[in-house]
Parts: structure tokens; C-alpha cells; sequence
């Protein structure tokens, strides 16, 4: 864009016709006062948060705030890919695992990773390259008192999941599912309703792909762009995985179990019934046995009917409990049938 300016400048004309002389840069400026009037390139604000997060030596609230300027960066899809060019996903990740980070730190980090990821297939395939799964699932252990971070645990994964086959390709090897099937039993019921819409999320199937044009098929497929997804569908389809880790992970039957006899939470379980953790199990069963087709063993069928049948007689019929679970009248009705 500078060198365009110049260029019209260069070449412009006076009222007369006769040619503007040539404007030579200036080369008495301050950059500090530049970048005081104009604000700092994002890589170099990037690149100074990180400096400041990095150093155990700042005090923790300084190095915390550092990293709360970085994931508001990192917002911008542009700058969240530039995070493998500028190499910062490496000391983020060492943040993650280092004995010495504080809870806090930790968490503004899984929060970092949630936002960067989130919709960017090139974010995504540049950490996942860090193997970072079981780092990310560590901090859904009970051990975590956080409960905080526990949730911001469930957000970073949502983001490398959703969307990532690859990703959810390796739930299996690094106990992914096991992990999320406690979390949805966690004593702090926003794990447990974050989770339940994770699932939901990885299990609505992918929409049909419509075939490129010619004209389509020249156009340059950006890493960052949906485009590189409808390129490569599989890269993207995660239902079908997820729909047989339901089944075969034991996430099915608890999710079920929640419904019929949920699990009382808080500090010290002095809570008990979520209609929006309830909502969203609702949702995960609908889109399971409905959009999937998926199989529910008959057991465990007959005790999801009976209880579908049970809150649709308390809420005065179909319609209302509907309205309950977020779901048509229509819904509840064609799942009922399919039960």
C-alpha cells in the first residue's frame, strides 16, 4: 500500500501539467512516536505479551494480564495463525505443562488455545501437531480443584474437536472419552453442560457437500478458510466417531442416567436438577437417535421412554416439555416414536 501511495504521488501532476516534484521520506522521526500515534504492529504486541508471560521472573498478576492482551489478540483469525509462524505455539504449550505455572496462568492459557482454534482448520492442524490432547484432558481431572479451570479446559478442547477429525481421530489412544464421560458427572454443573454441548456439537453430521464448479475448483483453497474444509470433507466429519464412542465408551448410558437420576453437584452436592444441563442431554438424544439413527440398547431404551413419558405428563403434554427442552413439538413426538 506505501509503495502505491508513493507511486501516485510520484507520478501526479500540478494544475499546469507539469510534473510534482518528488516527496523525499522523512528520516527524522522517532518509531517510538510512530508507534505511539499509529499503536504497535499485532505481532509485535503478540510477541511482548508473550515475552511478559513467559518470565518467571514478572509477578503473576502482570504475567496473567500479559496473557489476557494475547487471547484478545488472538481473536483476530489472522493473528491466531501467526502463531505457528511466529513459533509461539511452543512456549504457549510449555506454559500449559510447566510445574512452576500457577491455576491462573494455566487457565488464561487453555483460554488462549479455546479462542485461537476455534473455526480455523489451520489453527488447529498447528497445535495438534504439539500432541497436546492429554495435556488438555489433564486439566478435567478431579485433581483440578479449579472448577474454573476445569471449564476453560472443556472450552479449549471444544475448539480443537469441533470441526477436526483429526483431532477427535486420537480421543481413543489418549482416553479422551473416558475423560469427558467423568466430566459429565463433575461436581460443578457448567463442566457438566459444557460437555454435554460438546457432544452435541461433534455429533450433528456434516451437511451434504455440494460439488465444486469449474470456476470454483482455480480459486486458491486458504488453509484458514472453510474452502480448505469442503475440499477435504473427512478432514471436518466428526459424527460418525463421536456416534460410536457414545455407544461403545459408555457415554450413552451415563448421559441417560443423568436424565433419569441425576447427580446432585456443588461444593458439596447441596444441588440437585439442571434444566439447562437436562436441556442439553436432550439435545445430544435427539440429535443421536434422530439424525443419526443411532441404537440405544433396549434396556436402556425402555428406561429413557418411560422417563420422556413421565416429564411430558408433568409438563402438561408434548408441547410443553418441548418448549422445555429447547426441541418442536414434532420432536418430541418422532422421538418418542422411535423409543
Amino acid at each position: 500500500m506505501d509503495s502505491l501511495l508513493r507511486w501516485g504521488i510520484e507520478n501526479s501532476v500540478g494544475p499546469d501539467g507539469q510534473q510534482l516534484p518528488s516527496v523525499e521520506p522523512r528520516k527524522d522521526l522517532d518509531p517510538a512516536i510512530i508507534d505511539h500515534i499509529l499503536g504497535k504492529p499485532d505481532a509485535v504486541l503478540m510477541k511482548e505479551a508473550l515475552e511478559v508471560a513467559v518470565d518467571e521472573g514478572q509477578d503473576e498478576d502482570g504475567r496473567v494480564l500479559a496473557l489476557d492482551d494475547f487471547e484478545m489478540l488472538v481473536e483476530s483469525i489472522d493473528n491466531a495463525n501467526d502463531l505457528a509462524r511466529l513459533k509461539m505455539w511452543e512456549p504457549l504449550q510449555a506454559l500449559l505443562t510447566s510445574p512452576s505455572s500457577s491455576d491462573a496462568i494455566q487457565r488464561q492459557v487453555l483460554w488462549i488455545v479455546g479462542t485461537a482454534v476455534q473455526n480455523n482448520p489451520s489453527a488447529q492442524a498447528a497445535y495438534i501437531a504439539l500432541s497436546p490432547l492429554s495435556t488438555l484432558l489433564s486439566f478435567l481431572s478431579p485433581s483440578v480443584s479449579s472448577a474454573k479451570t476445569r471449564s476453560k479446559a472443556v472450552y479449549a478442547l471444544s475448539g480443537l474437536l469441533q470441526h477436526n477429525a483429526t483431532a477427535v481421530n486420537q480421543m481413543v489412544d489418549a482416553g479422551g472419552w473416558e475423560v469427558l464421560n467423568g466430566a459429565l458427572e463433575d461436581s460443578d454443573i457448567t463442566v457438566r453442560r459444557k460437555v454435554a454441548f460438546l457432544l452435541n456439537s461433534l455429533l450433528i453430521p456434516s451437511a451434504p457437500v455440494i460439488p465444486s464448479t469449474e470456476s470454483q475448483q482455480t480459486n486458491p483453497v486458504h488453509a484458514n478458510s472453510h474452502a480448505s474444509m469442503l475440499s477435504d470433507p473427512a478432514s471436518f466429519s466428526t459424527s460418525e466417531l463421536t456416534q460410536r464412542a457414545l455407544r461403545e465408551r459408555g457415554l450413552l448410558s451415563t448421559l441417560i442416567q443423568s436424565l433419569v437420576s441425576p447427580l446432585p453437584y456443588g461444593p458439596d452436592g447441596e444441588s440437585e436438577g439442571d434444566p439447562d444441563f437436562e436441556e442439553k442431554i436432550m439435545s445430544v438424544i435427539h440429535t443421536y437417535v434422530l439424525s443419526c439413527h443411532g441404537q440405544i440398547p433396549a434396556e436402556k431404551k425402555n428406561v429413557l421412554a418411560k422417563w420422556i413419558a413421565d416429564q411430558s405428563a408433568k409438563a402438561g403434554g408434548d408441547a410443553k416439555v418441548a418448549e422445555q427442552w429447547g426441541l418442536a413439538k414434532e420432536d418430541v413426538v418422532a422421538l418418542r416414536q422411535a423409543l
